[in-house]
């Protein structure tokens, strides 16, 4: 996707690019990618990320495939607008951990101008849409899905499925913690994981109410 250039250069508003799906569908990647390539065009860039991600490293945005670009850690997306202050583009990875304030931030950004990227998961681990995200689709400019493969099927992936037990909306882990699925393979795995959790009684120790018992006598 060739985005860098307007067809009415008199326009001074900006765009907002959002680049989402699952796990290790290459999303950091491509935001990475679409960073450098502004960078090599001279253009003055910021990129930035939540504080809690920290898997990788403390300041850099590091793809699945060890690619990385320098950023700024920030606690909220309140900071942005300060730390970006002059810039051109303005990369936002990890877009789904920050609060709401994340989408009028964006949209303040391109309404001055400034072209910005943001990345993150669409849906959570129970496949629902993941804190800010549907809001950011929803005002951005262009939106690119990307997949990832299948680990059972080998199909195009969109679900982000949790291996471990947690029920906390925010985990960061990798593929100890995750896999990607396609729409059949995570609807099986969450089938099961419902399964599994179902209290049964044993027959044994259910109390037959002693009514019913002498009715059938």
């Amino acid at each position: 996707m060739f985005l860098e250039n307007t067809v009415n250069h008199k326009e001074q508003f900006g765009w907002i690019e959002v680049i989402c799906g699952s796990m290790f569908s290459g999303k950091t990647e491509e935001l990475i990618r679409r960073l450098k390539r502004a960078k090599f065009a001279r253009q003055k860039v910021e990129i930035f990320k939540p504080a809690i991600d920290q898997r990788y490293h403390e300041e850099m945005v590091v793809s699945h495939d060890s690619n990385e670009i320098r950023s700024t850690p920030v606690p909220a997306a309140a900071n942005i607008p300060i730390l970006a202050d002059g810039c051109d583009v303005v990369g936002i990875d990890e877009a789904q951990f920050f609060d709401d304030e994340i989408v009028r931030v964006c949209n303040d950004l391109a309404n001055k101008g400034v072209r910005v990227i943001v990345a993150g998961l669409d849906m959570d681990f129970k496949g629902n849409p993941f804190g800010p995200m549907p809001n950011l689709m929803a005002t951005a400019e262009y939106v690119t899905k990307v997949h990832a493969i299948c680990t059972r099927t080998g199909n195009l992936a969109q679900y982000s499925y949790r291996k471990s037990n947690s029920n906390n909306l925010v985990l960061l882990g990798e593929t100890e913690e995750y896999e990607p699925l396609s729409r059949a393979a995570f609807y099986k795995a969450m089938l099961r994981d419902k399964v599994r959790n179902m209290n049964v009684n044993d027959p044994e120790e259910i109390i037959v109410n002693p009514k019913q018992s002498n009715a059938k006598g």
